[in-house]
């Protein structure tokens, strides 16, 4: 029998329903009605929501209560009856989405297929999530965390309102509104007016740029989207971090950051008329559009977090008012900090690009300077390696160039024409400089984060009290489909790679293995790019 504890089974649902809902909208777009998609995708997000801010908030200060109940449910099995009744109602509702739709168009028969799919897509949810946690225990969790799933729920909610397409307040905030886009209108202006000397504005059409570039703002660009975000997330916060402030002041936090975030969103919007006007429309629209959104709202959020804590003036007196010492060792850090920053650098690199990133080689220095921060932490670590892992990094290679031919081509992702705009000095250090990554910084960085902390983490939060060879089969499965995850449509490739690395590193328990491999498959994928053209594969 299989023993989870309560995280590792909350993990392993949460990736049961985060599959059948990826599934789900390709092969099951239901015939019904026209609301059933939006319902049932509603009521499905919301689950999902609640459950992650429930973690998180309640996790947070109530972790002997998780420890609790985590201890007592792994002398439990897993409800093997209630999982054959949720693959039942997954089917049914399944089977229902496929009929013709002569067959639930309308009358008597209709009606009754209608009640059964949404009875089928309302008992998909209780049947696996009592499966994995019982209900007493799960009755004992929600009474032993006070009002976090009160706060979980307001906070799924809110959330979901904002992002969901079919939202109320999502469909009032895409209306043209008056007062938002002429203010932000107003302040793009003053803020360009120093920079560009013949600005061409026009408040009829809310349309302001150049003769080389302009765009039209309206509500969407607004910031009315973010700003509602940033309530759900500072509300959230204040919320369950109430004792730690003093009230009512602590509440300056909230309109504090929705100025933030609109004043960022007004920034970004400058920055990209001038990034348009200094000749460069494709990144302007391109990356940038969609990058620099998400860039500004996790700035904004981090500010808010980290800021919220360190004002005195808003904390409150005494132990409670103490949120985190960020003098405390961190073992995670050395683990995390490097992949962290690639990501990061990838985030702002992709919003530099209008198709071809040319500014990759940011993942490279972000993610050296990570790994340099932390030498002392990794003098303990062994970093030598054998042939077997030489071997393994081949074998994926052969795996993964198999996998892409089985599975088709992929897209033209726009490198070979980037690289041909550059002069020949540029496209030698970029591709030096994409290499190096691939070889060096990427595989040491990837394996410290999924083999080296998440197979470990998974098992026990005091993960460096653990041998190095300690492993549960989940936590080799869940950090290898992460891994897998993190490499797009080429997630299979990525997920069998990952468990070939963490066999080669649980074996020797040596994480050189891990690296040694990883970095022999994107050394020999990186030959064959440069040799064969294939750009498909970087």
């Amino acid at each position: 029998m299989v023993i989870l504890n309560l995280l590792q089974r909350l993990a392993v649902l949460a990736l049961l329903f985060t599959l059948e809902l990826a599934l789900m909208p390709r092969v099951c777009l239901p015939r019904l009605r026209g609301y059933s998609g939006t319902a049932c995708n509603l009521f499905a997000t919301f689950i999902m929501t609640w459950t992650l801010c429930f973690l998180g908030l309640g996790y947070v200060k109530f972790r002997n209560e998780f420890q609790r109940i985590s201890d007592q449910i792994t002398q439990q099995p897993i409800a093997q009856g209630l999982l054959v009744g949720h693959l039942c109602a997954v089917v049914t509702f399944i089977a229902i989405s496929h009929l013709p739709p002569e067959f639930c168009s309308s009358g008597f028969q209709g009606h009754i297929l209608e009640g059964i799919w949404y009875g089928a897509v309302v008992l998909a949810f209780p049947t696996a999530g009592f499966a994995f946690v019982p209900p007493k225990l799960l009755l004992q969790l929600v009474r032993g965390t006070g009002a976090a799933w009160i706060y979980a729920a307001i906070t799924a909610a809110l959330a979901n309102t904002f992002l969901l397409p079919g939202g109320l307040i999502r469909s009032w905030a895409w209306a043209p509104s008056k007062v938002t886009t002429d203010l932000t209108f107003a302040t793009v202006r003053a803020l360009l007016l120093p920079f560009i000397s013949n600005l061409a504005t026009d408040p009829a059409t809310m349309t302001i740029g150049t003769q080389r570039f302009a765009i039209g703002i309206g509500a969407a660009c607004s910031g009315i989207e973010g700003m509602g975000l940033m309530l759900v997330f500072a509300a959230a916060w204040l919320l369950f971090f109430r004792r730690e402030f003093r009230f009512p002041r602590a509440l300056l936090l909230i309109p504090a950051s929705l100025l933030l975030i609109w004043m960022l969103n007004a920034v970004r919007i400058a920055v990209l008329i001038l990034i348009g006007d200094a000749g460069a429309p494709a990144v302007a629209l391109g990356g940038f559009h969609s990058e620099a959104g998400w860039i500004a709202f996790n700035a904004a959020a981090l500010g808010i977090s980290a800021g919220a804590g360190r004002l005195r003036w808003l904390r409150a007196s005494g132990p409670e008012g103490a949120l985190h010492d960020g003098s405390a060792d961190n073992p995670t850090a050395a683990y995390l900090v490097p992949f962290l920053m690639i990501l990061a650098a990838a985030m702002v690199s992709r919003a530099a690009s209008g198709g071809f990133e040319w500014l990759y080689p940011l993942r490279f220095f972000c993610a050296a300077a990570a790994l340099w921060f932390f030498r002392s932490k990794y003098a303990g670590l062994n970093w030598r390696f054998g042939w077997s892992s030489l071997v393994c990094g081949s074998l994926v290679f052969v795996i993964w160039l198999g996998l892409d031919r089985i599975l088709g081509v992929h897209p033209d992702n726009a490198m070979a024409s980037g690289l041909q705009s550059l002069p020949a000095p540029g496209r030698i250090s970029w591709l030096a400089f994409r290499t190096l990554a691939a070889v060096i910084t990427v595989p040491i960085a990837e394996e410290l984060a999924f083999r080296g902390f998440l197979i470990r983490r998974l098992i026990s939060s005091d993960f460096e009290s653990l041998d190095v060879r300690r492993f549960t089969w989940l936590s080799v499965l869940v950090s290898s489909v992460a891994f897998g995850l993190l490499h797009g449509d080429r997630w299979l490739a990525g997920s069998i790679a990952g468990l070939l690395y963490a066999m080669v590193y649980l074996r020797w328990g040596r994480i050189g293995d891990a690296v040694a491999a990883h970095a022999t498959s994107n050394a020999l994928l990186a030959g064959y790019v440069l040799l064969r053209g294939n750009w498909s594969l970087w």
